[in-house]
């Protein structure tokens, strides 16, 4: 535990689908519950959509590569940590921890800071005990919401770890990745048929 960095990153993503879940199947609600990448699809759900997940093709991570190792051998998004995203952490808390941002490649304070208020763009509201004190203690963007994501065209930000394209090769950098909008667009079209009158 001690010499692993990344170690509390297994509770948080624990901690982050304990707390997500219980949002599923609220009718109507336009936030979203999940977001997960498998190397290939990036998939949400949205709690006024339960169990459905909503799929796209993923992208491929930017930021800084371990020495010996460059753009052509990333592969692909993958791994379970947009959780913390999904919970008001990670690339959404960039400003509570500007050395994060230096470690994925993604500039200083300043665009710490403005990574985090776009990212509010998109939210539902500021969460209650994740306070930022560079921002005079804001509490950190949560409640993903898809109508947001689509109106304005900013797709979240997620901060991940860089993965080699030939297996085995495990990590090889560290960066920031953008969720695909379509799959945000097409939680919305559900939505909105879903709650469409003339649907029955």
């Amino acid at each position: 535990m001690g010499g692993n960095d990344q170690f509390f990153l297994n509770l948080a993503m624990a901690a982050g689908k304990a707390g997500a879940d219980p949002c599923l199947g609220i009718a109507g609600s336009t936030m979203v519950a999940t977001m997960a990448r498998n190397g290939t699809e990036f998939g949400i759900r949205v709690a006024g959509l339960g169990d459905r997940w909503f799929t796209a093709e993923v992208n491929v991570p930017r930021g800084l590569y371990f020495p010996g190792f460059g753009p052509e051998d990333a592969n692909p998004d993958i791994g379970d940590s947009a959780i913390v995203e999904t919970i008001g952490l990670g690339g959404f808390a960039m400003a509570a921890s500007p050395s994060v941002v230096r470690f994925v490649g993604a500039g200083g304070l300043a665009d710490a800071i403005r990574i985090t208020e776009e990212m509010a763009e998109i939210c539902l509201g500021e969460h209650p005990h994740f306070r930022m004190p560079t921002l005079d203690e804001r509490g950190t963007p949560v409640g993903i919401d898809v109508c947001r994501v689509v109106e304005t065209g900013i797709a979240p930000l997620i901060n991940t770890g860089i993965a080699g394209r030939i297996p085995g090769t495990g990590q090889i950098g560290a960066g920031v990745v953008r969720a695909p909008l379509a799959c945000f667009e097409a939680a919305l079209a559900a939505l909105v048929s879903e709650t469409d009158p003339r649907n029955g």
